[in-house]
């Protein structure tokens, strides 16, 4: 991701879409990079990029220096277009977590408060105190997305004819399911949360803007293993240390408890399994599903209703100094 300078505007018309997709097709060709989807907001951009050559910050300057140097020129204006060096989460390749940045990404041009997707009233879908959507705004939002030229989502979707320097195959595999073809199947996963809630996809791409990696727990502790450095110079070192595996915040809770995981975890009315949750969310790089497995079995809507019952109650006094000194022991445990 990228951002514009003091957030002002990269793309002011179609003809800087337009140059900014011809750069792309370039940067494909000239660094072998693998581009499986974009999109491009008013002041930002969201590219999910593999890069079989280790070459992501020679391809991502080329693009950056190269649009901004146009930019510049056409526009007449000085001084750097973006700010500061582009942005890059790790994706694990396993399982669904690169799915789940494409419909994240795909979504943009509908999170936006005019269509009900704005910050405050995702927050408030998430704690289940949201109306669902009506029909008038389940249209709108699926007319804005279907109709955002400057995105990958047409070309999966069937709606816009795909590009050859995109490559969908992989996703749309991903996407497949039974009896229906591969686009159908891709517009199922980005549609269907815009009729039924965007909860999980809300909390995933938050996370993911937040993180240092999206990916399993073996995943990022394969990735913290090859962090090396000084964690108090270099704070994408200290990021990495605080991306746990869940049995050390199992180990934590339950010696604040004086029990055993399997002593408290499944007790009625105990609160063990909920702050385990809770802190499994921030510290550890999982999504509600994989969390919810991690923590027995436990569906992902279950998972995310303990987590929601914790931040309901973290501001109150005995609740949050059990949260801190158990985030504490956490953080002290890497160093």
């Amino acid at each position: 991701m990228s951002r514009g300078t003091e957030r002002r505007e990269l793309f002011r018309d179609d003809r800087d879409h337009g140059h900014f997709l011809e750069l792309l097709e370039e940067v494909v060709g000239r660094y072998g990079v693998r581009l499986h989807a974009y999109v491009m907001m008013g002041n930002h951009y969201h590219l999910l990029v593999q890069t079989p050559h280790a070459n992501l910050s020679r391809a991502m300057q080329w693009l950056n220096v190269s649009y901004g140097v146009w930019f510049n020129r056409r526009h007449g204006r000085v001084g750097p277009l973006l700010q500061g060096r582009f942005k890059a989460v790790p994706i694990d390749s396993e399982g669904s977590w690169a799915l789940l940045a494409s419909i994240y990404l795909h979504l943009n041009p509908v999170r936006i408060k005019g269509l009900g997707l704005g910050k405050m009233e995702r927050k408030s879908e998430g704690l289940g105190i949201a109306p669902p959507p009506t029909a008038e705004m389940v249209n709108a939002r699926l007319e804005t997305l279907r109709g955002h030229r400057w995105s990958s989502y047409p070309a999966y979707a069937g709606y816009a004819s795909r590009p050859a320097w995109l490559t969908c195959e992989e996703l749309w595999q991903r996407a497949r399911r039974d009896r229906e073809g591969m686009e159908a199947s891709y517009r199922w996963h980005v549609e269907t949360p815009l009729k039924a809630g965007m909860e999980e996809i809300t909390t995933f791409g938050e996370r993911v803007m937040g993180a240092v990696a999206a990916g399993s727990q073996a995943f990022a502790e394969r990735l913290r293993r090859l962090a090396r450095g000084d964690s108090r110079n270099q704070p994408s070192v200290r990021k990495w240390q605080r991306v746990l595996p869940f049995a050390r915040v199992i180990a934590v809770v339950s010696a604040t408890k004086g029990e055993t995981w399997e002593q408290f975890r499944n007790r009625h009315g105990d609160d063990g399994r909920d702050l385990a949750l809770w802190l499994g969310r921030r510290h550890c790089g999982l999504t509600l599903a994989e969390l919810g497995m991690a923590a027995g079995k436990t569906s992902a809507a279950a998972a995310g209703a303990a987590i929601r019952r914790v931040e309901q109650r973290r501001t109150e006094g005995t609740i949050q100094k059990v949260l801190n000194r158990m985030e504490r022991q956490l953080l002290e445990s890497e160093t």
